[in-house]
């Protein structure tokens, strides 16, 4: 039993420990301070972290090949091992009409990389008791409330009629793809591109001024390619995710983004749109023609995205851009089991949820798994060869970027390129190569 003097010190040592936290800034929603040891991502000589040289030699000579072939315009290539970048290098031309070279700091486009960030976000405010991961999400975004599964499909006037989903949306079902939803030009059942053009459903980026607010109400009013939980199909969660995070934090999502990730993890470069100061850094889009590459055209984004227009859309699905070295550190963060930087994003169980496999294997193939925001490898996709240790987290995006970190080896990988089309083989040499300069 306490003391009276004890009852009375303990309200006071809280209240002081609270002074103490607001006076250095800190707030009971911000991220926290860590005792672990967890340093910024710097650059180190390759043997001090069990890399060889020699070998890593060979993606230097890999990603100058392919440039010197006319494969790709240009690639930035980042190599970390153990906390410590061990390959940081540009190669090529960042827009070859301009002739202007390519830098490593350069900003691309990086697309659906950005769901790993959006999925991070949710899990920082999971955390916090907000939610649970099995809730509906019409719980946050009422409407959602009985969504409709497409039954028939009018092709002539794009009417269509849907019977009841079996249950509604939840939030692991946003962050796994199983919810059902669809993903408008680039989704592969015809019906599905229709009606989202038809609603004004945007994908990932624009220079009009839609909100994200906006663009998840038009996405809730359409049909679902089937029941949640049902399969796997690649849509616009990450999207609903991104709004379920405004709603729930009360703050716009790239401010969200700003003060609990990027400042925190020293992601300088990392945003929605870019600023004015940093426009000539950003990599235009190029494809091929003959034999030349040439900027790529309005298609169904505005290829002035991210540098001019109203900056009112905040895709989580596919609207950020960032460069290898940031990207580096948002992957170092999850490796290092949710800390960085002397802070504490999630905690380490949390990480490890985030990495853990969350569908059945009928559902995603033997070689990979889906976890909440990432691919993973599994056994079977490691003994192919080629794809990282089994528990390796990846993705990639639109534009030709991709990231892999193998927690096994301490390794991350992240190629940045910003193309469409062509016979590039940059991607599955990266990987490979990255998996053969391991020296202990």
């Amino acid at each position: 039993m306490l003391r009276s003097s004890h009852r009375v010190a303990l309200p006071l040592a809280l209240a002081a420990l609270l002074a103490s936290l607001l006076a250095g800034g800190a707030s009971l929603g911000a991220q926290t301070r860590t005792a672990r040891r967890a340093p910024a991502l710097t650059a180190a000589d390759p043997r001090a972290v069990g890399v060889s040289a020699e070998r890593l030699a060979r993606i230097d000579a890999m990603c100058a090949d392919a440039v010197r072939s006319g494969s790709i315009p240009g690639v930035v290539a980042l190599v970390a091992r153990n906390g410590r970048i061990v390959y940081h290098k540009a190669h090529g031309l960042a827009d070859s009409a301009a002739g202007r070279p390519l830098k490593a700091d350069d900003i691309f486009r990086i697309a659906s990389q950005t769901k790993a960030i959006t999925a991070t976000a949710v899990m920082i405010l999971w955390e916090e008791g907000r939610f649970r991961l099995d809730d509906p999400i019409s719980r946050f975004l009422p409407e959602f409330r009985n969504p409709q599964v497409l039954k028939s499909f009018n092709d002539q006037d794009g009417t269509w009629t849907g019977e009841p989903a079996r249950r509604e949306i939840t939030i692991r079902d946003l962050l796994t793809h199983t919810s059902g939803l669809g993903y408008g030009a680039i989704d592969p059942d015809e019906r599905f591109r229709k009606l989202y053009a038809k609603a004004g459903v945007i994908e990932a980026f624009t220079t009009e001024p839609v909100t994200l607010a906006e663009n998840i109400r038009r996405l809730a009013k359409l049909p679902l390619h089937h029941h949640p939980g049902e399969r796997f199909t690649y849509s616009m969660g990450l999207d609903v995710a991104g709004r379920l995070v405004e709603v729930v934090s009360r703050m716009p999502f790239d401010q969200f983004l700003q003060a609990r990730l990027f400042e925190p993890l020293g992601m300088k470069d990392t945003s929605f749109y870019v600023p004015t100061e940093k426009a000539d850094r950003v990599v235009p889009v190029q494809r091929p023609e003959g034999n030349r590459w040439v900027r790529l055209g309005p298609s169904f984004y505005d290829p002035d995205y991210p540098i001019k227009g109203a900056r009112a859309l905040f895709s989580g699905g596919g609207g950020l851009c960032s460069t290898a070295r940031d990207y580096a550190a948002f992957l170092q963060m999850h490796l290092n089991g949710g800390v960085l930087n002397g802070t504490r994003v999630l905690s380490r169980p949390t990480a490890l949820l985030m990495r853990a496999p969350q569908l059945p294997p009928e559902l995603t193939g033997p070689d990979s798994q889906i976890s909440l925001g990432f691919g993973i490898v599994t056994e079977r996709g490691q003994n192919r060869g080629g794809n990282g240790s089994a528990g390796t987290f990846e993705w990639g995006g639109y534009f030709n970027t991709q990231y892999f970190a193998d927690p096994k080896e301490g390794l991350i990988g992240v190629l940045m390129k910003q193309t469409q089309g062509g016979n590039d083989e940059t991607g599955w040499k990266f990987k490979q190569l990255v998996g053969q300069i391991v020296d202990d």
